[in-house]
Parts: structure tokens; C-alpha cells; sequence
């Protein structure tokens, strides 16, 4: 059984930064693509960043490029997401996900509880 556990989340002015982590268990992690999704009240949840199992490959919304960056740590079995220049529209609980491939299309089977962001303007 995979679990996923989320943290770092909280509430930041507008330009400010945050860390999200991602703690992963249950799967030899480095074998795996990592991703985080967003999801906003009255949206759909969207694809944020992507990571592949080594960490050679990484993926943006285009919302979030140049101001997000993902990465991981596999002798940790932890991904990370840092966020700087905030904006309130990035308010949104964010989830890590774990699939076999790494990309906004693929498919991310297991999915934490999430943690939330809010940034206020």
C-alpha cells in the first residue's frame, strides 16, 4: 500500500515562498515519477509539476514556470515543491501524486490527502 503525506502547507502573503514536502512509503520510491496537483474551491484539480524517478526530467504548468521548481531526494523516499513569488491564485490545496511516468498527461495513480496554501493579497 502506497501512502503519500503532504506538509508545509500554510498561509503566506503575496510574494512570499513556501516548501512542500512529500513523504512517500509502501514503494521503492526511486523507481517511480512524482507529480503535484492543486486543486482550487469550485475548480478542477490541475497538474502543477512533474518529476521523473531520477529526477532528470521535470514539468510545469505553464502558471507556475519560473516561479515553482521540483525536485526530490530518493535517499529520502521524499519530493519537494518550492514556491516563491506566490500569488493568491495559487491558494489551492496541493496534492503529491505518484505514477510510472512523469508528465502533465500521464496517469498518477496514488494521490496524498493534501496539504493546503493560501496566500493572501
Amino acid at each position: 500500500q502506497v501512502q503519500l503525506v503532504e506538509s508545509g502547507g500554510g498561509l503566506v502573503q503575496a510574494g512570499g515562498s513556501l516548501t512542500l514536502s512529500c513523504a512517500a512509503s509502501g514503494r521503492t520510491f526511486s523507481s517511480y515519477a512524482m507529480a503535484w496537483f492543486r486543486q482550487a474551491p469550485g475548480k478542477e484539480r490541475e497538474f502543477v509539476a512533474g518529476i521523473s524517478w531520477r529526477g532528470s526530467r521535470t514539468y510545469y504548468a505553464e502558471s507556475v514556470k519560473g516561479r515553482f521548481t521540483i525536485s526530490r531526494d530518493n535517499g529520502k523516499s521524499t519530493t519537494y515543491l518550492q514556491m516563491n513569488s506566490l500569488k493568491p491564485e495559487d491558494t489551492a490545496v496541493y496534492y503529491c501524486a505518484l505514477g510510472l511516468v512523469a508528465g502533465p498527461s500521464a496517469d498518477y495513480p496514488y494521490r496524498g490527502q493534501g496539504t493546503q496554501v493560501t496566500v493572501s493579497s
